[in-house]
């Protein structure tokens, strides 16, 4: 038998963005009939689809699917989960790592809720200044810690080798911190921590 790969897409935004990217391959001097170029508007609005499939998503909704009463008072830490966005601005994609963590406060989370959380963030047209507090904020209200940091890591398409100043070495670095991470010691900890390699 055949492999089959089954694939669910909204019909009218498909086909509303199929029509656009037709006219926008003209518009830049192609032809959108040729052969190599046939299928192109429909891979193009599935996969911009798949990339902005974070507006469907409910992060806070995700975290309380897996909230779980614990007495655990110590720091719970992720760390380099991979992000993968599209910068509003050119809708060129960035790419890094995120390094999350929470001091709990009668509550935890499923480890993989956190990775998640990222991905209903980062799966729209992103800053990545926003995408920091938005992750914060929803472990924030969802678990209601002690504490929470984020910490992102990323390299922008638009800043490396596509267009602007074509810096291609660059990451740029933000962070957000709420609680028992505004002390110095309690962030000075996490940061060494996400910076080793333990494992």
């Amino acid at each position: 038998m055949a492999y089959k790969k089954i694939e669910q897409y909204d019909e009218d935004v498909t086909n509303g963005l199929i029509s656009n990217y037709k006219q926008a391959l003209d518009l830049l001097g192609e032809d959108s009939g040729r052969e190599g170029l046939l299928k192109t508007p429909e891979r193009m609005a599935k996969a911009m689809q798949y990339l902005t499939q974070g507006y469907q998503l409910d992060a806070k909704a995700i975290l309380e699917s897996a909230k779980f009463h614990e007495e655990v008072s110590e720091m719970v830490i992720v760390k380099d989960i991979e992000l993968y966005s599209m910068c509003e601005h050119h809708m060129l994609p960035f790419f890094g790592k995120a390094h999350i963590a929470y001091i709990p406060n009668g509550f935890i989370t499923g480890l993989s809720k956190i990775a998640r959380v990222v991905d209903v963030y980062s799966r729209r047209l992103q800053v990545q200044e926003r995408l920091t507090t938005q992750i914060l904020d929803a472990i924030k209200d969802t678990l209601n810690p002690v504490g929470v940091a984020v910490v992102i890591e990323a390299s922008h398409l638009c800043m490396m080798m596509m267009r602007g100043v074509q810096k291609q070495n660059s990451v740029t670095t933000t962070s957000a911190f709420y609680g028992e991470f505004q002390k110095n010691s309690t962030r000075s900890e996490f940061l060494k921590l996400i910076g080793s390699r333990l494992h």
